[in-house]
C-alpha cells in the first residue's frame, strides 16, 4: 500500500470518529473551570516583517525578545521577579539563540533567579514553548511563566543552517534522507499527491491577503501588536535611521487569483508553488504569560483564556505539510469534541498546498480558518508563529465570541502539531 493510500485511510478513520454523534461529548469537559487550569493572562506580539526589506530588518532577535517580554507582563499587570521561567521558540541561529534568549530575559529587567531555555521544533517552536510551560505549571514546578518565540530571517536566514558534514550511513535511509527536501519541494509532493490544483492555491492564498487587508485597516491587528522602536538602515544611502514599527508589512492589498496566476512557480518549471501562495520570510517575536487559575485569581489578573492541551504527530517527511490534517484530529479526538465544535482555526499557511489540503480533508469551514488572513499574507518568523498565533487568535475570540480555538502547523522533517485554548474574555 501506497504511504498516500494507508494516510488517507488513517485520516478517514480519525475523521469519522470526530463526526460520530458521541464526539462532542467532551465539551462540557473542555469548557469546565477548575483552580489547577493553566490559563493564559497575557499575549502579543510584535509586527510581523518582511525579511531583509521591512522594518524590522536590521534589529536583532534579542531586542525583540525584550520588547515581547516587557510588554506581556506589563498587559497582565505582573512582577517580574514571580516569572519563574521562560521558554523560547528559535530555530536558525547557532546554539539554538539560547544565549541572547537569556540576554534579553535579564535585559528586560527579569531577576537572576528566573530560568530560561531555547526550543527547536522548527515551525511549531513557539507552540511548544508555550505548552513546555503550560507543562510545568501543570505539575507544580513553576506557578508561572512565559512561552514565547522569536526568529530574525534577515539575520540568520541561510546562514550555516545545514551541518558541513553528514553521516552517509545515515543517508542511506531514504526517510531519513527526505528529511533534506526542501520545503518548496515538500509543497509540490503535497499538491501532486492530493490534487490540489495551481488555481484552489491562488484562490486560498488571494483570500489570505484580502482577509489580512481587511484586517489591517480596520485596526483589528492593534491590540495584539506591541510597537516596536528601533533603527533602520536606509539600503541606498547606508544611513541609519530611528524608527517606530507598528504594523506588519506584508500584507498587501489587491491581490486576487489572477494576480497570482501570474506568477511563475519557484522550485519546479511544471510546478504550482510560488512566492505568492507560500507564507513570506519574516522577522518578528511573540510572548505568552500563564499561570494557574488559583495564581491568576489570587492576584486578579485577567484570564484571557485556558491553555488545554497540544498534540504532535509525525507523518513522512517528504509530504510534511501534510501534518496539521494528522494533527488536528488528534487532539480534537483526545479532548472529546467534533471539528464542529471548535469556533476558530488558526492554521499555519507554510503553503497554500498543505493549508489547503489540510482543510479539504478534515474537512473544515473555512469561514473559521484564519478569519484574519495567516502566513501568507502576514509572514512566518518560523520560531515566532507557533505563539504569535495564540496571541492573534485570542485577539479574534475577544472581538468574535469565539470559545474554542484551535492552533496548527506542519513541521520541517515531517510531523504537525495542534493545541486547544478556551477563550474566556
Amino acid at each position: 500500500m501506497s504511504f498516500a493510500s494507508s494516510a488517507k485511510d488513517r485520516l478517514s478513520g480519525l475523521v469519522s470518529q470526530l463526526s460520530a454523534p458521541n464526539a462532542g461529548a467532551g465539551k462540557a469537559a473542555l469548557l469546565a473551570q477548575n483552580p489547577n487550569d493553566v490559563v493564559i493572562v497575557a499575549a502579543c506580539r510584535t509586527p510581523i516583517t518582511r525579511a531583509r526589506k521591512g522594518g524590522l530588518k536590521d534589529t536583532c532577535q534579542e531586542e525583540l525578545l525584550k520588547v515581547v517580554f516587557e510588554d506581556v507582563v506589563k498587559r497582565a499587570g505582573v512582577d517580574k521577579s514571580l516569572v519563574e521561567e521562560i521558554q523560547v521558540g528559535n530555530v536558525l541561529p547557532p546554539g539554538g539563540g539560547a544565549t541572547v534568549a537569556r540576554m534579553a530575559q535579564l535585559a528586560a529587567g527579569f531577576p537572576t533567579t528566573s530560568s530560561v531555555a531555547t526550543v527547536n521544533r522548527q515551525c511549531s517552536s513557539g507552540l511548544v514553548a508555550v505548552n513546555h510551560i503550560a507543562l510545568m505549571i501543570s505539575d507544580g514546578q513553576i506557578d508561572m511563566g512565559i512561552g514565547a518565540g522569536v526568529e530574525s530571517m534577515s539575520q540568520n536566514y541561510g546562514a550555516g543552517v545545514m551541518p558541513e558534514k553528514m553521516s552517509e550511513v545515515v543517508l542511506a535511509n531514504q526517510q531519513a534522507a527526505d528529511c533534506l527536501i526542501p520545503m518548496g519541494i515538500t509543497s509540490e509532493n503535497v499538491a501532486a499527491k492530493y490534487n490540489v490544483s495551481r488555481e484552489k492555491q491562488d484562490a486560498f492564498a488571494a483570500e489570505s491577503f484580502q482577509r489580512a487587508a481587511r484586517a489591517q485597516a480596520s485596526g483589528k491587528f492593534k491590540d495584539e501588536i506591541v510597537p516596536v522602536r528601533t533603527k533602520v538602515v536606509d539600503p541606498k544611502t547606508q544611513e541609519e535611521h530611528d524608527v517606530t514599527v507598528e504594523q506588519d508589512d506584508g500584507i498587501r492589498d489587491g491581490v486576487t487569483k489572477e494576480s497570482l496566476s501570474k506568477l511563475k512557480p519557484a522550485f519546479s518549471k511544471t510546478g504550482s508553488t510560488h512566492a505568492g501562495n507560500a507564507s513570506q520570510v519574516s522577522d518578528g517575536a511573540a510572548a505568552v504569560l500563564l499561570t494557574r487559575r488559583s495564581k491568576a485569581q489570587e492576584l486578579g489578573l485577567p484570564i484571557l483564556g485556558k491553555f488545554c492541551m497540544t498534540t504532535v504527530v509525525g507523518v513522512e517527511p517528504n509530504l510534511m505539510g501534510i501534518g496539521p490534517a494528522f494533527a488536528i484530529p488528534k487532539v480534537l479526538q483526545r479532548a472529546g469534541i467534533s471539528k464542529d465544535d471548535v469556533d476558530l482555526y488558526e492554521l499555519n499557511e507554510a503553503f497554500a498546498s498543505q493549508a489547503v489540503m489540510s482543510i479539504e480533508h478534515i474537512g473544515l469551514d473555512t469561514k473559521k480558518v484564519n478569519p484574519n488572513g495567516g502566513a501568507i499574507a502576514l509572514g512566518h518568523p518560523l520560531g515566532c508563529t507557533g505563539a504569535r498565533q495564540i496571541a492573534t487568535a485570542l485577539s479574534e475570540a475577544k472581538r468574535s465570541g469565539a470559545r474554542i480555538i484551535c492552533t496548527s502547523m506542519c513541521i520541517g522533517s515531517g510531523m504537525g502539531a495542534a493545541s486547544l485554548i478556551v477563550a474566556e474574555n
